[in-house]
Order: structure tokens, then C-alpha cells, then sequence
């Protein structure tokens, strides 16, 4: 063959390895952080708990959710799906890592799920933990008078 020929296929398998590469990147990174898919997959195995916010990990392969009467639930991604678990009161211990962006977690009633969470900041940490601490306080909650507190007017 001449060397046009050669140099013709060798383009062509060039061309087809960068676009293929590029292709299983892409769908690689879609996957990761697709919350769509979470809030669908997670709607499906619990769909009376309305979800009010999602924090997603920094890698994208778990997402924490914070439901409407302030209880939590969380999903692992599994290569195209989420495993879903709502997570009961007692039933988990955090403990903080040394970065202050993440936190380990150990569930009680579901010890496949435990690990350690990085999140993008050190904010979206420490709102996830006290989700799942159970001390998350409302806006409404935190102007509410206290018990001690006398009526004025």
C-alpha cells in the first residue's frame, strides 16, 4: 500500500480513539453528578418524603437529601442507579476528617453505606452533619420565642 493509504488509516483510528475517549469521559462525568436521576431514584423508593435540598459529595457518588419534616435519607450511586436509604433517628454516628470539608459516617442499620463524605466546602460539611444529627433549625424556628420568654405588647 502507499504511503497516502497508510497515513489515510492512520488518521482515521486517530480520530475514532480521541472521539471514543472523549465520549466514555463525558458520559463518565454525567454520571457522576446527574442529582436529576437522584431525585428521581429517591422519589421512587420513598415517594411520600418530599425532598427540600441535596448536597452532592465532591466526587459526585453520594448524595445527601434533607426531607420536609427535617429528616434525612441518602443515596450511593451504583454505576446508572442509586441506592436509597432514609436514615432513622439514632441510627448514625459522624465524625468530622482532619480537612474540615467532609465527615465519616457509620450507619447502624446499614453498614454497607459507611465512609468517609468529602463535599466541594467546608459549609456544605457542616450543613449535611447537622442534618444528620438531627439539629438542623428552620429560619421560622430560630425567631420562635422561647419557653422563658414573656409575651410583649
Amino acid at each position: 500500500m502507499s504511503l497516502v493509504t497508510w497515513t489515510f488509516i492512520f488518521g482515521l483510528v486517530a480520530v475514532f480513539a480521541y472521539y471514543s475517549t472523549r465520549m466514555t469521559k463525558r458520559a463518565a462525568e454525567d454520571n457522576l453528578h446527574d442529582t436529576g436521576l437522584a431525585i428521581m431514584e429517591f422519589g421512587r423508593a420513598f415517594p411520600k418524603e418530599a425532598i427540600r435540598s441535596l448536597h452532592a459529595t465532591a466526587d459526585g457518588k453520594a448524595v445527601f437529601v434533607r426531607l420536609h419534616d427535617n429528616k434525612a435519607g441518602f443515596m450511593r450511586s451504583l454505576r446508572g442507579h442509586y441506592a436509597c436509604h432514609l436514615i432513622e433517628p439514632g441510627t448514625v454516628r459522624v465524625r468530622d476528617l482532619p480537612d474540615g470539608r467532609g465527615f465519616s459516617i457509620e450507619f447502624l442499620d446499614a453498614p454497607f453505606h459507611n465512609g468517609d463524605f468529602t463535599f466541594a466546602t467546608p459549609a456544605e460539611a457542616a450543613e449535611v452533619s447537622l442534618w444528620l444529627l438531627g439539629n438542623y433549625v428552620a429560619p421560622a424556628g430560630r425567631d420562635a420565642p422561647s419557653a422563658g420568654a414573656l409575651p410583649t405588647g
